[in-house]
C-alpha cells in the first residue's frame, strides 16, 4: 500500500426524470461527462488523514474514532462540511476494510476537479463523482477488489449519510458511464441494513427499487450544455418539496406518474433509435418541470435556464434543465448533422448569457450488474 494510486470519476447530466427520481423505484435517464475528478490516495506522515483540494487554499488534517473522522485540534471549524463527501467515502472504505479484519493506514487524499470554474460548480455532479473517485481509489490502495456494482453501493451508503434524500443517480452515471437508466434505491432501508448488519451485509444484500442498466445513444442527435453562471443547491431545491402540503398530494403523485411515462417512453425511443421521439419526449419534460415549478414555486426556471431552453426551441432543438435547475446547466439535443443550427444554437446561447460547454459523453465502463 505503499505506492500513490490515482482513480478518476466523471461527472453527470441528468437527461429525464429529475425529481421524480428522488422517490425510490422511479426511473431516471442520465448520461456521464467527459470532465473528471481526480482523487490520489498515498501514505501520510503524521496525521492519520490528511484531505487536500485544488478548491481548498489549505489541506485538512483528521482523526479516525469511535464515531468516524473527526478534525484535529485546531482545524477550521466548517472542515468536515466542506469536505463532507471525502470524509464520508473514507468512512465507508475504512468500515469495510475493519470488517475484514484489517487496520486502515495513515493517508494522504488529494482531490482536483474538472467540474469547476474558479472554485464555482458548473452543476454536473461534481459531489457524486468526487464521492465515487474517493472509493474507487481508497479501494485501490488497500488493495480491495471491488465490482462496479460494490463502487456504486459504498459510494451511496457514504452519500446517503450525508443526504438520504439523494437519489444516486449521479453516483451510477459516475460509476458505469454512458447512457444510463437508474431507479433509485430506498435510501432509509439502505442505511438500515448497514446499520444492522454492517458494511458487507449491506453490500450483498438486496436493495429495495435499486437498478440500472446500459442504454444505447441516440442516433443522430447531438448533445449540447449550456452553462448559467449561476451556480445552485440541488439539496436546497429539493429539500423544499419536504415542506408543505406536497409530499403525498394528489399533485406529486400526478407529478410522478406523469414523469415515469415520459422516461419510459424515451427509454424506449433510445432502445429501437427514434430521435424525433427522444425530442418529443425531451419538450415533454420541460412542459412537467414548468408544471412543477408553477406549482410548488421552487425556482427550477431561472431568466438565464428558460432563455437557454427558447433558443434550443428556435433553432429546432429540445432543451430542458438538467437536474434540479435553479442555474447550473441546461441541456439541448440538435439533429448532428446540421451543423449549422449548432452554431445557431451556441451563438444565440452566448448572446443570453449562457456558456457553451465542450462537453461529450464519457464512454460506458462496463455492463451495469
Amino acid at each position: 500500500m505503499s505506492a500513490a494510486v490515482t482513480r478518476h470519476a466523471p461527472g453527470k447530466l441528468f437527461v429525464l426524470g429529475e425529481y421524480a427520481v428522488l422517490e425510490p423505484g422511479h426511473p431516471a435517464v442520465l448520461v456521464a461527462v467527459d470532465r473528471h475528478v481526480g482523487v490520489t490516495v498515498s501514505a501520510a506522515d503524521g496525521a492519520e488523514v490528511v484531505i487536500e483540494s485544488d478548491l481548498s487554499p489549505r489541506a485538512a488534517c483528521l482523526r479516525r474514532g469511535a464515531a468516524g473522522l473527526g478534525a484535529d485540534a485546531g482545524a477550521e471549524p466548517r472542515v468536515l462540511d466542506r469536505l463532507g463527501h471525502v470524509v464520508s467515502a473514507i468512512d465507508v472504505v475504512d468500515g469495510l476494510l475493519a470488517e475484514r479484519g484489517r487496520r486502515a493506514p495513515p493517508i494522504r487524499v488529494s482531490v482536483t476537479s474538472r467540474l469547476h470554474r474558479d472554485g464555482t460548480k458548473f452543476g454536473l455532479g461534481s459531489s457524486g463523482a468526487v464521492t465515487v473517485a474517493t472509493v474507487t481509489a481508497l479501494a485501490a490502495y488497500y488493495g480491495m477488489e471491488l465490482s462496479p456494482d460494490d463502487r456504486f453501493r459504498l459510494a451511496l451508503l457514504a452519500t446517503a449519510r450525508r443526504d438520504p434524500r439523494s437519489s444516486g443517480g449521479d453516483l451510477a452515471a459516475s460509476v458505469w458511464g454512458g447512457w444510463v437508466a437508474y431507479r433509485a434505491p430506498d435510501r432509509a432501508a439502505v442505511l438500515a441494513l448497514a446499520r444492522r448488519g454492517g458494511v458487507e451485509h449491506a453490500l450483498r444484500e438486496p436493495w429495495p427499487g435499486f437498478s440500472v442498466r446500459r442504454l444505447p445513444p441516440p442516433r443522430g442527435l447531438a448533445l449540447e450544455v449550456g452553462w448559467t453562471g449561476q451556480p445552485a443547491s440541488t439539496a436546497s431545491l429539493t429539500g423544499r418539496l419536504e415542506t408543505g402540503e406536497w409530499r403525498g398530494s394528489t399533485a406529486q403523485r400526478d407529478f410522478v406518474r406523469r414523469s415515469d411515462a415520459c422516461v419510459e417512453a424515451a427509454i424506449r425511443a433510445l432502445e429501437r433509435g427514434d430521435d424525433d421521439e427522444l425530442l418529443h419526449r425531451i419538450r415533454g419534460a420541460r412542459r412537467m418541470l414548468a408544471d412543477l415549478d408553477g406549482a410548488v414555486r421552487l425556482g427550477i426556471f431561472t431568466p438565464v435556464l428558460t432563455a437557454l431552453c427558447d433558443v434550443a426551441e428556435a433553432v429546432g432543438g429540445a432543451a430542458k434543465p438538467s437536474g434540479a435547475g435553479g442555474g447550473d446547466c441546461g441541456i439541448a439535443f440538435l439533429e448532428a448533422a446540421e451543423a449549422s443550427r449548432v452554431s445557431r444554437l451556441r451563438e444565440r446561447w452566448s448572446a443570453a448569457g449562457v456558456l457553451p460547454l465542450p462537453i461529450h459523453i464519457q464512454p460506458t465502463k462496463g455492463s451495469p450488474a
